[in-house]
C-alpha cells in the first residue's frame, strides 16, 4: 500500500473534521488504522480485536496499582494499545463489512471494562496511604472516591459528550453520517424481536435504557429535535440554513465532548499514577471535568432552545 493510498484511507475513517480531536487525528487514528489493516491481512475479526482490548485495558488497571515507575508505565503501554485496539475495530468492521450486533454491543463495553479495572486498582493501591495532609488511611474512602468518580462523573460524561458528538454529525453530515438514536425508535426494535432471540433483546433493552438517559437530561434539545423531525421528516431536507445554525453554536461544545471521553481522562490518570497521586485521576473527574460537563450541557440546552423559538415558535 502507497502512503497516498494510507492516508485516503485514513481520511475516510474520520467522521469529519469538526469532531476529530487533533491526538486522534495524528496518533491514534493511524495507529488504529495501522493494527485494522495488519488484522485484514491475519484474517483476524473486529470482534477478536475488541476482546483483545479487554484484557489489554484489564491488564493496565492491574498496572496502575503497583506503585513503581515501571508497572506504570506498562499501564501506559497497555491503555494505548487498548486505545488503538477501540480504533482499529471500528475500521476493520468498516473495511471488511463485518458489522454486526454483537461487535456493537463489544465496543460499547470495551471501555467499561478498562475504567472498572483501574478504578479498582486505584482504590486498592490508595488504600494503605495517607489521605493527603493527614494522617488517616484511605482505607474504604479510596473505594467510595473511585466509585463517585466512575458512577457521577465518568458515566455521565462519556454518554452526554457522545450524544452531543452525534447531534452535531446528524445536522453536518444527515442521517447516514450520524449514529444519532432515540429511545422510541429503539424500543420498537426490542418490542418487534421474538423471545428467543435473548442476546438482542438485552442489547436493546440496555441500548434503549441509554439512549432515553440521553434524552432525559436534553429537554430542551428534545423539544428542538422534535420539531425538526415533525417539520422534515426526512432529514435530508433540513434546510441549510438551520444545518449551518446548528454548527454555528454546537462547534465550539465539540473541545468539550472530546476532553470528556478518553485523551483527558487517559492523561490525567497516566499524570497521576507515574507521580503516584493516583487520587488526582478521580478528583479530575469530579471537579475539573464536572464543571466542563455541566457548562457544555448549559451551552447546548441554551442554544437548543434559542433554535427552537427562532424556527418553530409562531
Amino acid at each position: 500500500m502507497t502512503i497516498s493510498e494510507f492516508k485516503s484511507l485514513l481520511r475516510a475513517s474520520f467522521k469529519s473534521e469538526d469532531t476529530e480531536e487533533w491526538l486522534d487525528i495524528y496518533f491514534n487514528r493511524p495507529m488504529g488504522l495501522l493494527l485494522a489493516l495488519t488484522a485484514k491481512r491475519l484474517h483476524i475479526t473486529p470482534n477478536a480485536i475488541t476482546i483483545f482490548s479487554f484484557f489489554l485495558g484489564a491488564a493496565a488497571g492491574w498496572m496502575f496499582y503497583y506503585r513503581d515507575l515501571c508497572h506504570n508505565l506498562m499501564g501506559v503501554l497497555l491503555l494505548t494499545l487498548a486505545n488503538f485496539c477501540d480504533s482499529a475495530d471500528g475500521q476493520l468492521a468498516r473495511m471488511t463489512n463485518q458489522r454486526s450486533l454483537l461487535g456493537r454491543a463489544l465496543d460499547g463495553f470495551s471501555s467499561d471494562v478498562w475504567f472498572t479495572a483501574i478504578y479498582v486498582a486505584i482504590a486498592l493501591r490508595l488504600f494503605p496511604q495517607d489521605i493527603p495532609f493527614t494522617h488517616v488511611q484511605w482505607g474504604w474512602w479510596g473505594f467510595v472516591l473511585c466509585a463517585a468518580a466512575g458512577i457521577l462523573a465518568h458515566t455521565p460524561q462519556c454518554s452526554l459528550a457522545d450524544y452531543y458528538r452525534q447531534i452535531h454529525l446528524f445536522f453536518l453530515l444527515g442521517r447516514k453520517g450520524s449514529e444519532l438514536d432515540d429511545s422510541a425508535s429503539q424500543r420498537a426494535i426490542l418490542q418487534s424481536l421474538p423471545r428467543e432471540k435473548w442476546f438482542d433483546r438485552l442489547f436493546y433493552t440496555l441500548y434503549t435504557n441509554y439512549c432515553a438517559g440521553q434524552e432525559r437530561r436534553t429537554p430542551h434539545f428534545q423539544q428542538f429535535y422534535a420539531n425538526v423531525r415533525r417539520c422534515y421528516p426526512n432529514a435530508e431536507d433540513i434546510p441549510q440554513t438551520l444545518r449551518d445554525d446548528v454548527r454555528r453554536h454546537s462547534l465550539p461544545l465539540m473541545k468539550y465532548t472530546n476532553l470528556l471521553t478518553h485523551n483527558l481522562r487517559a492523561f490525567s490518570l497516566f499524570v497521576g499514577c507515574l507521580l503516584d497521586i493516583p487520587y488526582l485521576y478521580p478528583m479530575v473527574e469530579l471537579c475539573i471535568m464536572s464543571l466542563m460537563y455541566a457548562w457544555m450541557h448549559y451551552r447546548h440546552e441554551r442554544f437548543s432552545r434559542m433554535l427552537n423559538e427562532k424556527y418553530f415558535t409562531t
